[in-house]
């Protein structure tokens, strides 16, 4: 038997964008009212929700309702994907919103895989009801920046507790670079030795990124 149900809907962007939405329900509820939305890696090299189905559906598994969505242009979301992430920041907004009066929770944990950690960073602080923030393989490094550099500022001035994961081997951070990074506010980091970017992103490390998201979830 699986350990969640799994419904669809549709929500709508303050500028037209519909989005297609998965909820990953917890056969058995936990008493905490929090849900985690989690935002997935970057659209134009393929990026889509069904990649976090695996660390979705293992949260329900804990409890925890999780909340999935395709980006705009992405699926059966319309629109266009943008090259810099910053359309997606709304995109990450309307899905908190819409949790929020259509759940009835207070709560909010938000979770970006890869490129989706600097969309999902950049709607922290936009969102109330956010109370905390994971990274899975942030993409800080030189390169990347080119891209995403502008989210950097957001996520880094949060207040709200944030913790980044990322392998040993990221060929698009170094730890060094994570570290000079992560040098304000509440900020907890877990290095996966000697596992690259897209090694961690794949399902044989779902189940430890579930108990990675849960273990921050408790210090909340």
């Amino acid at each position: 038997m699986s350990n969640c149900t799994v419904d669809s809907c549709t929500v709508e962007t303050s500028d037209g964008v519909k989005l297609y939405t998965k909820l990953f329900k917890p056969r058995e509820d936990n008493e905490g009212n929090l849900v985690i939305v989690l935002v997935h890696p970057y659209s134009v090299l393929g990026g889509c929700q069904a990649l976090l189905k695996g660390v979705a559906s293992g949260l329900a598994g804990e409890g925890y309702m999780a909340v999935t969505f395709d980006m705009r242009g992405i699926g059966r979301s319309t629109g266009r994907p943008s090259i810099t992430g910053f359309a997606e920041i709304q995109d990450a907004v309307a899905v908190c919103k819409w949790v929020c009066q259509n759940l009835y929770v207070n709560r909010i944990l938000l979770v970006g895989s890869s490129a989706g950690a600097p969309t999902a960073g950049s709607a922290v602080d936009q969102i109330e009801q956010v109370t905390g923030y994971v990274s899975l393989g942030y993409p800080f490094g030189m390169i990347a920046s080119i891209l995403f550099g502008r989210h950097h500022k957001a996520i880094l001035q949060s207040i709200k507790p944030k913790l980044f994961v990322m392998g040993t081997r990221d060929g698009f951070t170094s730890v060094k670079q994570l570290n000079n990074k992560l040098n304000t506010g509440r900020v907890e980091t877990h290095l996966i030795d000697g596992v690259s970017h897209f090694q961690m992103e794949g399902p044989a490390y779902d189940g430890q990124m579930v108990t990675l998201i849960v273990q921050f979830i408790a210090s909340l």
